[in-house]
């Protein structure tokens, strides 16, 4: 009789999940490629949206998320959704500011250094990216800040001629120009490509987060990381915007519900991943430590000269947003 009985349950069991898979298997496959570790609370959070949006439409929608640069390195991600080669994807727009000012509104130098601010100036700039993204055929989901981004460096950094020669890793318009203001020599270099360029001698230093910091394990190379919080980039989760609007009414509520969490439960990951990455990189015998007067004054001055420098590239869409989120 217990034989029996653990054959009924066991039968039961596989009978419901060929159920499932054979519902999943109904609905339409998504592939969702990323360019951070599945480790990384962007990724984490992409995971989260991507079973909500499975819930959300009744399995109608089954996103696969894609890593680390698994599926398509993080410069081709935007081009893919673009042309319907994976229909969602998540993308550090500012990478692609060439295309259109706009895109690095999130990378204006010490503009916007807190939550808050990143979340009021992508309120003032989401109409404008909107706006861009669907001449572009994308549609815009949802978006993500990453936490403060500050100076890594195997050396004492006490001014901006410090680092003069220095070679950096340079991930957008932003940080190539402030590489050549202070001096040093940017290199482009994905996320993914970060330990490996470190340990190579390709690169010496880094401007990006404690988290990044943390995922890349800097402290194999580098020992010291300033907190000068020169700004707060952003990922943001599109999709192909012609497929997008095949979906029924009832799905494409369900996903936009589901973006809507997702922002609200990546901004307090963010926040989190944060405080630990700090923690970590100080067990991991990093110095974290703030920029000397002389490094911030300097810091300051080229804020200002790239704060001047992105305005007029934007023209009037550009000040609107800087207006916006100054009232």
């Amino acid at each position: 009789m217990k034989t029996k009985i653990v054959n009924f349950f066991a039968a039961a069991v596989l009978i419901s999940t060929q159920a499932y898979i054979s519902t999943a298997q109904a609905g339409e496959k998504w592939d969702m490629p990323m360019a951070y570790p599945a480790t990384n609370f962007q990724s984490i959070n992409a995971d989260e949206f991507a079973k909500c949006v499975a819930t959300g439409t009744s399995g109608d929608i089954n996103i696969v998320t894609h890593p680390n640069g698994t599926l398509f390195k993080g410069n081709d991600i935007k081009r893919a959704v673009q042309t319907g080669q994976a229909q969602i994807g998540e993308r550090l727009l500012s990478s692609h500011e060439n295309e259109n000012a706009i895109y690095g509104t999130d990378s204006i130098p010490f503009l916007a250094t807190s939550y808050d601010a990143s979340v009021k100036l992508f309120k003032a700039a989401r109409p404008e990216l909107e706006k861009v993204l669907d001449s572009q055929n994308l549609k815009l989901l949802y978006s993500v800040p990453w936490p403060p981004q500050g100076l890594y460096f195997s050396k004492d950094v006490n001014k901006v001629e410090d680092m003069k020669g220095v070679r950096v890793r340079s991930y957008n318009k932003a940080t190539a120009r402030m590489a050549e203001l202070t001096g040093m020599v940017p290199i482009s270099i994905e996320a993914a490509e970060i330990s490996q360029a470190l340990s190579a001698g390709v690169i010496g230093s880094l401007i990006t987060s404690a988290v990044t910091g943390q995922d890349s394990k800097v402290w194999e190379n580098l020992n010291h990381f300033y907190e000068v919080k020169a700004w707060m980039p952003r990922n943001t989760v599109i999709v192909n915007k012609d497929i997008f609007a095949k979906l029924s009414d009832k799905n494409k509520a369900a996903i936009l519900d589901c973006s809507t969490k997702a922002e609200a439960s990546g901004l307090d990951k963010s926040k989190i991943a944060n405080e630990s990455a700090l923690e970590t990189l100080s067990k991991n015998g990093m110095m974290v430590l703030q920029p000397s007067p002389d490094l911030a004054a300097s810091m300051a001055k080229i804020g200002e000269t790239m704060t001047s420098e992105w305005v007029a590239k934007a023209g009037a869409a550009g000040k609107k947003v800087i207006d916006d989120f100054k009232k």
